[in-house]
């Protein structure tokens, strides 16, 4: 247990004090534009310019690493990627900007496009478009089909059921409900 937390105290320092390299690298990479090839890893502790894509896990302590793509398992305090598949287990944040498909678990979780089947587990859910389950204290969608179980659900449109204190479904015939609402 000791020798796991020095390495990981090893590696927290590392990748602080390559913080400002890795900014000028990543404006290089952005100006010169960066191959798009997979980085078939186990272990990403911070951005690999020529590998903007991780296959496998990728911790993400102190700070996220900027991969375009992310499919297996992303665990830290604060994830961020533009793709994501599989299962994205963050303390504070998990942010995916564009398609997600899996799971999301953490304090915050947002989605862009969640059109793959998708969870999301935390105190605060939002997704722009989403197909799956939410379960959270406040979850917020624009377009959805699945279920969300919260103290407030809100969705634009819903095809599906919400269970909470506070449901709304903006294009409903009844847009708020106490308890549960439904859409179709």
């Amino acid at each position: 247990m000791k020798k796991l937390i020095a390495l990981a105290a090893i590696a927290a320092f590392a990748a602080a004090a390559n913080a400002a390299e890795q900014a000028e690298q990543e404006k290089s990479v952005k100006d010169e534009g960066a191959q798009s090839t997979i980085w078939p890893s186990v272990f990403a502790i911070y951005e690999w310019p020529d590998s903007p894509d991780v296959v496998g896990v990728r911790v993400t302590i102190p700070f996220s690493t900027v991969q375009e793509g992310i499919t297996g398992v992303d665990v830290g305090l604060w994830g961020r990627c533009r793709d994501f598949e599989g299962l994205q287990a963050s303390i504070f944040r998990n942010d995916v900007k564009d398609s997600f498909g899996g799971a999301q678990v953490g304090i915050y979780n947002s989605v862009n496009r969640g059109d793959l089947c998708c969870v999301q587990f935390g105190g605060f859910n939002e997704a722009q478009s989403f197909r799956g389950v939410q379960f959270g204290l406040i979850n917020v969608t624009g377009d959805g089909c699945g279920f969300q179980f919260g103290l407030i659900n809100r969705a634009e449109t819903l095809y599906g059921l919400q269970v909470g204190l506070i449901n709304v479904i903006r294009d409903a015939e009844v847009p708020v409900l106490p308890v549960f609402n439904v859409g179709f």
